[in-house]
């Protein structure tokens, strides 16, 4: 398939937190060094054409953002074109993954960009992809052809998509040009969210599959304390386990996240990628003779019997 060259993008208005941060009397050199960085990447990223693996509601949303006719969209067991230009933007299940790698030539692996919600750390490892492009997608797409609903919240009115890797410019030059925000994050920085965010599902998702029908929103209103116990048991096993610290917080940051998507419904799903990550600390530290570092966590995914 001819593909079009990339098509420089107008650079859009700020959003609206950019726009209130730009117009504060005297914003903080921290906010001021942010908006220095948003707005030159707005300028001078442009927006490439790329690959879209995955006709899903989130891939179809991203060839809506890309340059017009401009992207190659690959279905489920089609081959990723090893001359396409540009990113490959991987929107699958996370069970789909092995076979997305063995469709796309290995001379384009790192061109991949991983959409897909989890820890992903371990795969990248056995398939030796560590350092691969990643985004953490704080976007809802309710059904194939809507426009996104970001993610904003009122403690993060900045926005909490971030990208990671050489692709991430291009990757949020695409999403800012579909209305949406994405932060640029060096490593460090990605892993501490990325965890935050396998925490918030993890833990509103296995609160929420204890009391059968709650949705996220019901979650963070009626199970608060709950879902704030575990929060915490994670965090602290997250912690301990990657050698890092979080920024204080976390609750109110999660918490409002659900409330900006309330509706999401609840199940534990995708287990090796979502809450097996923290049983696997458990498995590990109980083999060690050690204490488990997850016992509310083991004890509630043992009621609902997952495990």
């Amino acid at each position: 398939m001819a593909l079009k060259a990339a098509v420089s993008v107008t650079p859009l208005l700020p959003s609206p937190p950019l726009r209130r941060l730009l117009l504060s009397p005297s914003p903080s050199s921290a906010a001021a060094r942010r908006i220095a960085r948003v707005s030159a990447a707005m300028a001078t990223t442009e927006v490439h054409p790329a690959v879209v693996v995955g006709g899903g509601r989130v891939g179809q949303a991203l060839v809506s953002m890309g340059p017009p006719g401009g992207d190659v969209l690959v279905g489920r067991g089609e081959k990723v074109p090893d001359d396409a230009p540009g990113p490959i933007l991987v929107c699958t299940r996370n069970d789909d993954l092995d076979a997305v790698l063995e469709a796309t030539p290995k001379s384009r692996w790192r061109d991949l960009v991983f959409f897909q919600n989890g820890m992903l750390d371990p795969w990248f490892k056995i398939k030796g992809l560590v350092g691969a492009n990643q985004v953490l997608a704080y976007f809802a797409v309710s059904k194939v052809g809507e426009p996104p609903v970001d993610g904003i919240t009122d403690t993060n009115p900045e926005g909490l998509t971030a990208a990671f890797g050489s692709w991430a410019p291009a990757v949020a030059a695409r999403l800012q040009n579909g209305g949406l925000t994405c932060k640029v994050l060096e490593k460090e920085a990605f892993q501490k969210q990325m965890l935050e965010k396998l925490i918030w599902i993890s833990a509103f998702m296995l609160v929420g599959a204890r009391h059968p029908g709650a949705t996220v929103g019901v979650v963070e209103k009626n199970y608060r304390s709950e879902v704030a116990s575990l929060i915490a048991e994670l965090a602290s096993a997250a912690a301990a386990e990657e050698q890092l610290t979080f920024a204080e917080g976390m609750e109110d940051r999660l918490c409002a996240y659900s409330r900006a998507v309330a509706h999401f419904p609840t199940a534990v799903k995708e287990f090796k990628w979502r809450n097996g990550w923290f049983y696997s600390l458990t498995e590990k530290a109980l083999a060690a003779g050690k204490p488990d570092p997850c016992p509310l966590h083991t004890a509630w995914l043992k009621e609902i019997r997952v495990i």
